[in-house]
């Protein structure tokens, strides 16, 4: 029973340290690394008209093949995941220019 709590115990452990629920969110392209895999995006207000952009650009690792068709200055909806700290972006769409 004690190695049974123990185990449970170093999975929970595991699990909080990653964090899977993803975050939806809509952004400007800032700059885009390919050599590192990186992309930096302008955080964009929701729900207004004329979003404006608000605080600073975050960097995020994305999966190769991603930045293909994206450049600095294209509007993206983005979902992330955070893993020891690293934000990855899992799910990144081009939008339309309005």
């Amino acid at each position: 029973m004690k190695m049974a709590k123990i185990v449970l115990a170093a999975a929970v452990a595991i699990l909080s340290s990653a964090t899977f629920a993803q975050q939806a969110t809509t952004g400007m392209v800032t700059t885009i690394n390919r050599i590192s895999g990186t992309i930096a995006i302008q955080p964009t207000q929701d729900g207004t008209v004329g979003a404006a952009t608000t605080g600073p650009a975050e960097v995020f690792k994305v999966q190769e093949g991603m930045l293909d068709d994206l450049h600095a200055g294209d509007r993206v909806s983005f979902s992330t995941t955070e893993t020891s700290g690293t934000k990855t972006i899992t799910k990144l769409e081009k939008l339309n220019k309005s």
